[in-house]
């Protein structure tokens, strides 16, 4: 095919397009936003209810904006009061304990609306009992979770817990506003 005048620059306009094109978007993606969340998680205090085993953690919004933390124990931060938000230690040591409520921080996608399921995963032989788990948005009280509660033991090796998306009730069961 040879050059005739006015085949060629549109070709090397769109190619020159499209390469701007991808380059956009693959930049586009490193750049998105990660937010801080507090997660506070009680232990019940019922005997054997503590666990060393791995606790996973997954939680999101109705914007499809869906958060997995695949070890919560390896980031503990501090153990709490469970009548008082003070802070009783800042030094490391075993989650997840009889009777105790322990603080963790986690990093993860930004959700843009507030925080309606959460579910746990233990992972090992041992059972647990948590009581309460709840998620803070430090970007923004509004888009903080209320308390889920659990009081049982943990199923092992399967995600277990609520979720409270809005939904409408249809003749084929409830159909959710999340986006899946």
């Amino acid at each position: 095919m040879a050059y005739t005048r006015g085949t060629w620059p549109p070709f090397f306009a769109l190619l020159l397009f499209s390469l701007l094109s991808a380059t956009h978007c693959l930049l586009g993606n490193d750049k998105e936003k990660n937010c801080m969340y507090a997660v506070t998680v009680e232990t019940s205090c019922t005997k054997g209810a503590d666990t060393s085993n791995h606790v996973s953690l997954r939680f999101g919004d109705t914007n499809s904006n869906d958060i997995v933390v695949r070890r919560l124990n390896s980031k503990h931060v501090r153990r709490v009061d469970p009548l008082e938000p003070q802070v009783l230690d800042d030094i490391s040591r075993k989650p997840f304990q009889v009777c105790m409520v322990d603080q963790f921080q986690v990093t993860g996608k930004c959700v843009t609306s507030p925080i309606c399921y959460l579910y746990l995963k233990l992972s090992g032989a041992d059972d647990w009992r948590p009581g309460f788990v709840q998620v803070r948005s430090l970007e923004g009280p509004h888009l903080s979770s209320n308390y889920f509660y659990f009081r049982r033991v943990l199923p092992r090796h399967v995600w277990h817990g609520f979720d409270t998306c809005p939904g409408e009730v249809t003749p084929f069961g409830i159909k959710r506003n999340r986006k899946v």
